[in-house]
């Protein structure tokens, strides 16, 4: 049986068939994925966080596992067929997210719901800009001269 292309479509549409996913579906597992496995070489620690989450995205894409943590994949209907796997699968995302932080901020995000929430409470940690550095590096290059002479 071809499952549709469109993600939301393969995880809510009743005619899908858990046992038969290709491996195009988001809710496909290879035999050869484990919740030990990791997404980048480096932990994150709190710091480059950046970075991290460039190398994370581009882990679950290989994977075909992003739409876990943008939403694309929502989590079907408890009666629906795909229910379990998908819960699996969500499940394996955490597993790899938290095996590439380090032990403490692994500990403190052991309690997330799903991979959205997960991927979301990391980006309102972390991805925050610094208003201070912001404006001191933006004076800094505003004052930029070459001896008597401005840049321009």
């Amino acid at each position: 049986m071809a499952v549709d292309d469109d993600i939301s479509d393969s995880t809510n549409s009743p005619n899908v068939n858990k046992d038969t996913l290709d491996s195009a579906n988001p809710l496909y597992m290879h035999p050869s994925e484990s919740a030990g496995s990791t997404l980048v070489l480096v932990v994150f620690d709190g710091t480059g966080y950046r970075s991290w989450r460039r190398g994370v995205l581009r882990g679950l894409s290989v994977k075909n596992k992003v739409g876990f943590i943008t939403g694309k994949c929502k989590k079907p209907d408890s009666d629906h067929p795909t229910f379990e796997q998908w819960e699996r699968c969500d499940d394996m995302v955490i597993s790899w997210i938290l095996n590439s932080l380090s032990k403490d901020l692994a500990d403190s995000l052991q309690y997330v719901v799903d991979a959205k929430e997960l991927w979301q409470e990391l980006e309102d940690r972390y991805d925050q800009t610094n208003g201070a550095k912001l404006y001191q590096l933006e004076r800094e290059i505003n004052d930029l001269s070459q001896g008597a002479l401005d840049i321009t």
